[in-house]
């Protein structure tokens, strides 16, 4: 069974929402079949998919460039890029399928801010640089910090959406942190809209 949109999202999410709930119909359309998400997913598509990602929000500017590495499904790429129309969002991915399936998204949803670029995050040229950097289930902090931050502009940050282990990831980054010039490594602990789940954001700001 697919799980129904929460209510009150046209509320919360304003101009958003009918964006959200059309990439949702993507998903539950044509997930599976190109083999981005699995059956038993799209009984927590909203819970653990698109209202996981829309966590990221509140750390993201109204405006600016974002790079979300391994896109994957387009989460939490997509979502950025809907809720976030004002900002430029890039989505990275080294599989062509998914690429395939992000730009048909991008055409379908009319999303003029995005594009997508086929290719490994640490292969991209020292050009791509953004004010944020977004990633979901991608690695474990030590190894995602290799991928990401060359990435992140000066006085940017890494967004990374973690588990209840984050903390333990941190402590085994130290000298990752320091190497890629993190000035801070902070955790928030977000109520997810229309749900009891709580996620584990994870906020890397590079020095200036």
């Amino acid at each position: 069974m697919v799980e129904s949109a929460p209510a009150g999202g046209a509320g919360h999410f304003g101009e958003a929402w009918d964006g959200l709930a059309a990439f949702a119909d993507m998903i539950v359309r044509e997930g599976e079949k190109r083999g981005l998400v699995g059956p038993r997913e799209l009984d927590r598509l909203w819970t653990r998919h698109i209202l996981n990602s829309a966590a990221v929000l509140d750390y993201i500017p109204k405006a600016g460039s974002v790079i979300d590495v391994g896109s994957g499904a387009g989460f939490p790429g997509l979502v950025v890029a809907i809720c976030r129309p004002e900002c430029t969002v890039t989505l990275v991915d080294s599989m062509e399928r998914r690429c395939i399936w992000l730009s048909d998204a991008i055409d379908e949803l009319g999303l003029s801010n995005a594009e997508v670029i086929n290719a490994r995050s640490e292969s991209l040229p020292a050009t791509v640089r953004a004010d944020v950097v977004t990633a979901r289930a991608v690695a474990r902090l030590k190894k995602l910090l290799g991928w990401t931050m060359p990435l992140v502009g000066a006085g940017g940050s890494l967004i990374a959406l973690k588990g209840v282990s984050v903390d333990e990831e941190i402590d085994e980054a130290v000298a990752e942190l320091k190497r890629y010039r993190a000035a801070f490594a902070d955790v928030h602990v977000v109520q997810q809209f229309g749900s009891e789940e709580r996620t584990h954001v994870l906020e890397v700001r590079k020095k200036a």
